[in-house]
């Protein structure tokens, strides 16, 4: 995730100060002169900085901290109070237009930003919460916008208006508030041109489109990948044109994510949702206290569970648990139920949200070897490729692979026999494990050291 490194960061300070059976004044300013260059190094905003740690320091040097029974907790307590602070302190929510009436959204951001890719992203949401959207298509200058839209929009099941590229916005958004009236439509969403950077022309464009259609929500989309700048932007266009919102696209890449902690303090505007990945489902709601929680470490397992809520199919869940208390679980399920990791966004993805892990799905330093998310992701490629190498049969009766069978499978796969044969190992380990846990799958017996096969 963009934290990662911050959050590897902020884990250090945090660790010395747990250390420390009582704080001084000084114990504190020391942690916080490290929080401050953390924070730094992840691209926040200087002021932002300033204030954060001015903040932290004045709550965290009070007497009732100072001698508590653990000040070093309090004192972490104190920073991820601040953070929320910062990011908004409160969920934000595009807000509808009450009742039957219709409400337009104007989508916005420079080019790359991920903003076309977003819109389609967002209707899907909308859809799942029972309104009718319709994607616009706005942008009629980049080639191959409004094809891109087109597929996404037919991907999501939402409906796409075109009038091509050679009208002008202003008039596509007025005809398009004409069809969905006659259509059904309650949701507009209105997909507009990007540039490589702000000038005059685009800003006149999308006053235009304000100016001939009543716009409800004008929403921003800006790239983490692109740091101080992203912020930088949205004091523009919130200056010139004026933005609702903020949705932060890429914040799962490799970038330091300075700005989803910049935005709401520079612009006062709130991030709405957080782009995770690139499929068309990889939109978040954006929880300021959980993303804290995730900054500092602490995971987000609500988020976790919402998003397995949202990916799991409960009925094919619920046949597993069944054949894992039987022991019935064969490389058919395991299959199965790599596919639905990845559909959460994979082994990265989940350790981000795991209390504790979070920041340690990438680092590779040998820290914490057995949990390195790379290296785990690799093994269960080959994983796959081993089970993939079986037969159907040899997949739903994994009691039937002799050592002949075996040989045939590894060089099926292109590894050593001795992989197969750990990987087996460890899969019948497994099942047996998962028989006998306590409670989570109804089996009876003792809980023991256990190894996943990848």
């Amino acid at each position: 995730m963009a934290f990662d490194s911050l959050t590897e960061k902020l884990q250090n300070v945090f660790k010395n100060l747990r250390s420390k059976g009582r704080l001084t004044e000084d114990d504190v300013k020391a942690a916080l002169r490290e929080v401050k260059m953390a924070l730094l190094e992840a691209d926040v905003n200087f002021k932002v900085v300033k204030n954060f740690v001015k903040s932290v320091q004045e709550r965290a040097v009070g007497q009732d901290v100072m001698s508590g029974l653990n000040p070093g907790q309090m004192v972490i307590k104190i920073v991820n109070d601040e953070l929320v602070n910062l990011m908004g302190s409160e969920t934000t929510e595009i807000k509808f237009q009450p009742g039957s009436q219709k409400t337009v959204i104007m989508m916005m951001g420079l080019q790359g930003a991920g903003k076309t890719t977003t819109t389609a992203k967002l209707a899907g949401k909308f859809k799942l919460k029972g309104k009718k959207p319709l994607l616009v298509a706005c942008d009629v200058y980049r080639p191959a916008a409004i094809k891109q839209l087109q597929i996404n929009g037919e991907k999501q099941g939402v409906e796409v208006f075109s009038m091509g590229d050679n009208q002008k916005p202003a008039n596509i958004a007025k005809a398009a508030l004409e069809h969905a009236e006659k259509n059904g439509n309650n949701v507009i969403i209105l997909d507009t041109a990007g540039r490589l950077h702000i000038d005059e022309e685009m800003m006149e464009e999308l006053q235009e489109i304000k100016n001939t259609v009543e716009v409800h929500q004008s929403i921003l989309v800006v790239d983490a990948m692109t740091g101080q700048d992203a912020v930088n932007v949205a004091e523009n266009f919130n200056e010139k044109i004026g933005i609702d919102g903020v949705i932060v696209t890429k914040l799962d890449g490799d970038t330091r994510g300075g700005a989803a902690l910049s935005i709401k303090a520079v612009t006062g505007c709130p991030i709405l949702y957080v782009g995770m990945g690139e499929k068309l489902s990889d939109l978040e709601q954006f929880y300021p206290d959980r993303m804290a929680s995730r900054i500092l470490g602490m995971g987000d397992v609500l988020s976790l569970i919402e998003k397995a809520g949202e990916e799991i199919d409960e009925e094919q869940a619920r046949k597993m648990t069944e054949k894992l208390k039987k022991s019935q679980f064969d490389f058919e399920d395991y299959l199965e139920s790599m596919k639905q990791m990845r559909k959460m966004g994979g082994l990265g993805s989940i350790m981000n949200m795991l209390p504790g892990l979070g920041g340690m799905g990438g680092l590779g330093k040998g820290k914490m070897p057995d949990i390195d998310a790379d290296d785990a992701e690799q093994k269960m490629a080959r994983v796959e490729a081993i089970i993939y190498s079986m037969t159907i049969k040899e997949r739903q009766n994994p009691d039937i692979i002799t050592p002949q069978r075996k040989r045939r499978i590894a060089a099926g796969a292109g590894v050593d026999i001795s992989e197969v044969n750990k990987m087996m190992k460890q899969f019948e380990q497994m099942r047996k494990m998962m028989k006998s846990f306590p409670g989570m799958m109804g089996g009876k017996g003792k809980k023991g050291k256990f190894k996943m096969p990848f």
